[in-house]
């Protein structure tokens, strides 16, 4: 025997310290023994020492031969995984097992029956030792199956009907957290374990897909239980097979989850509403709660999509649907309907003095500026509510009465947050029939034009005038722009209504030429127009399609184009001035812009709004104020509303040159109009 093999020897079965028996006889009875007996490096996947019956079943000339060999060379990982187990089996406990193995020594497969313990070596890692024997059953199907049960990655084990595991294979070891392990044990939910064991007990074999606990943490199994018997006690066990499961478990609930939820937001989405909110309906009701229907809508969303991009859109999406769910109850249920529509479904006791405190908890919360893409921006809210069981006893009723109570909200500026009542219906149905016929009116050229006359305060000279669109109604018959606008904007319509105007207007101005007029002439263009590329492309060539100047022709806008609804537009207003129309801020004083932004923008010319004509009767301080502004910025400026004598004259002895109201004269046809340039023209040759 070498000296490393003496020196790696574990120790003997007799008390060879005290030297009762010679080393060279023990181990001459070692290979006196039937049973091979070999010790195995875990560290180093090679054979330290080997009695004569082990040498043979190796087909080894020699112990030095076998520890010379490199078993990690061919070692499959199976194998690999399965030695590790043992490893750390044998450093935790006193154990042992006993498998059918079978070896491959120089190519001839060897099948043993191999008994197999921990034994420490003197550096103290961990070994093993192995007692061999020939297996006495040599059929194909039984070899195949003990190497299936070694490289399957199907984990199996068999359990005593207390749960008690009895056998593992190497994938099933390899998951297990503990050799001890119980079958109920493993499960995440020991419920589920009751659950399948009481199951197999009944029907004698089950399956089902749990979450069990695994050395890589918690996974999802596909387990199958059959009632069986163990072969070595006979006494009834259970065979368990698992295969992991967790990518396809998880790419369902994903599926689930996208079904009823927004990818974007992460809210609920229309189809889980209609599957939670019956139950929720039947809590609240049992609970003495009220339950609440929110529908939220972002005021001109579309225009942020329109203008900032859909990245842009997105983000306010989420940053809305975030405040959302902070600001709602733990019961409630906050879902996004599509586009920038939210519902809330809000539960609380029935004790409220205030019936829409919670929606106007919601308004209040975005009552000042939000950062989106970096940048501070008013997000207004426009909000409809119906409670249940008084405004609706099922869902869809529900849903239509909060959609009608929201259209009110939008139509309304006074009132953002309404309940909904029966007239809403007659109100709606009226809407729709107006957008209907707005859209015939479109193709049909129902809309007409009046001018409203701007004139001097000094001598009441016509120096001006605005375009007004009215809706020449085969049935109804004149209608005004208040009637049908919003709902235009709404629609979206109002980008062909505005294109058919400025058209009009151009076409105005070339005949007004024609008879030898040269009155500037205004029309109103929405901060939708002005974020619709057709538009601006339509005015840099409306000059060459009609023969217009447009140097007369003024392009009215609120002040919200100035804060921000429309990042570009300072960049749409300079190709405007650039292609020649002169720029226009409507109602000034109505909004909230910062007065230095207007030194940022190619602005002409500023129109006074008529809420400021009372202001003149106690001072006019806002006025005046306003024309130093204006003078500031060399902008001419219009007073709008101007009903009375007095008026006029504070406004003509205070700088303010021009004016429009119904004192000169209210908006006129066409004809009417020329007619008074005309009677205008004739008396200023007399």
């Amino acid at each position: 025997m070498t000296e490393a093999a003496k020196k790696n020897r574990y120790l003997t079965p007799v008390d060879i310290a005290e030297g009762l028996l010679d080393l060279d006889l023990v181990m001459s009875v070692y290979d006196r023994l039937d049973t091979g007996v070999w010790i195995f490096d875990f560290d180093h996947k090679r054979y330290l020492w080997a009695n004569q019956k082990a040498l043979d079943f190796m087909d080894a000339e020699g112990l030095e031969d076998l520890m010379s060999r490199d078993l990690s060379a061919d070692m499959s990982p199976a194998v690999e995984e399965r030695l590790n187990q043992y490893k750390q089996d044998f450093c935790r406990q006193d154990v042992s097992f006993e498998e059918i193995w079978t070896l491959y020594p120089k190519g001839k497969a060897q099948i043993l029956q191999i008994n197999m313990k921990g034994v420490r070596l003197f550096d103290g890692r961990m070994a093993m030792l192995c007692e061999a024997r020939p297996h006495q059953e040599q059929q194909p199907e039984t070899v195949r199956s003990a190497e299936a049960l070694l490289h399957t990655t199907v984990m199996i084990t068999l359990f005593t009907v207390e749960g008690v595991p009895l056998y593992r294979n190497t994938a099933s070891r390899a998951a297990c957290c503990s050799l001890d392990t119980t079958l109920k044990g493993q499960f995440v939910d020991p419920r589920k374990g009751d659950v399948l064991m009481r199951r197999v007990e009944r029907e004698r074999n089950s399956r089902l897909v749990a979450n069990i606990r695994t050395t890589t943490g918690p996974r999802w199994h596909e387990m199958t239980i059959r009632a069986c018997h163990d072969a070595v006690t006979g006494q009834p066990a259970y065979l368990v097979s698992e295969i992991d499961v967790t990518e396809l478990h998880e790419t369902k609930e994903r599926a689930q989850y996208l079904a009823s939820h927004d990818a974007l937001t992460g809210l609920s989405n229309r189809t889980y509403l209609k599957e939670r909110l019956t139950e929720v309906f039947q809590t609240a009701f049992a609970k003495g709660q009220r339950a609440t229907f929110y529908l939220v809508d972002l005021d001109d969303f579309k225009l942020v999509n329109d203008t900032l991009g859909h990245a842009a859109g997105d983000a306010l999406l989420q940053l809305v649907s975030e405040k959302l769910k902070e600001l709602s109850g733990p019961d409630d249920i906050v879902a996004r309907l599509g586009g920038d529509e939210f519902l809330i479904c809000h539960l609380e006791e029935d004790d409220r003095q205030s019936p829409d405190w919670f929606g106007q908890a919601l308004l209040g919360a975005f009552s000042s500026p939000q950062m989106i893409d970096g940048k501070p921006r008013h997000v207004g809210l426009s909000i409809g509510y119906a409670h249940y069981p008084e405004d609706g006893r099922d869902i869809e009723q529900l849903m239509r009465h909060t959609d009608l109570a929201l259209y009110q909200a939008k139509t309304d500026p006074q009132y953002k947050c309404v309940r909904f009542h029966e007239r809403m219906r007659r109100l709606r149905d009226e809407h729709n029939a107006i957008r209907k016929d707005l859209e015939r009116a479109i193709e049909e050229n129902e809309f007409i034009l009046h001018y409203q006359p701007i004139a001097r305060t000094s001598n009441d000279r016509v120096v001006g005038a605005e375009a007004l669109i009215r809706w020449q109604h085969p049935e109804r018959g004149l209608i005004r722009p208040d009637e049908f606008i919003p709902i235009a904007e709404e629609s979206g319509l109002i980008n062909d209504i505005g294109l058919w105007v400025a058209w009009e207007v151009a076409a105005m101005q070339a005949r007004q030429k024609a008879l030898s007029f040269d009155v500037p002439l205004s029309m109103n263009v929405s901060p939708r127009q002005l974020s619709d590329p057709a538009f601006v492309d339509r005015m840099q060539r409306m000059p060459v399609e009609t023969g217009c100047d447009p140097s007369l022709i003024s392009l009215e806008i609120t002040e919200n184009v100035l804060l921000g609804d429309i990042p570009q537009a300072q960049d749409i207003l300079t190709t405007l001035k650039e292609t020649g129309y002169r720029i226009v801020i409507d109602d000034f004083g109505t909004g909230y812009s910062n007065l230095a932004y207007l030194r940022n923008y190619p602005i002409d010319g500023i129109k006074i709004d008529r809420m400021f004509m009372d202001d003149i009767e106690t001072g006019g301080e806002i006025v005046k104020l306003v024309l130093s502004l204006a003078s500031a910025l060399g902008a001419s400026i219009v007073a709008e509303g101007v009903e009375t004598i007095s008026q006029r004259r504070w406004l003509s002895d205070n700088g303010c040159n021009l004016f429009q109201g119904y004192l000169y004269s209210k908006p006129v046809p066409e004809t009417r109009f020329l007619s008074m340039l005309e009677t205008q023209s004739r008396i200023a040759a007399m």
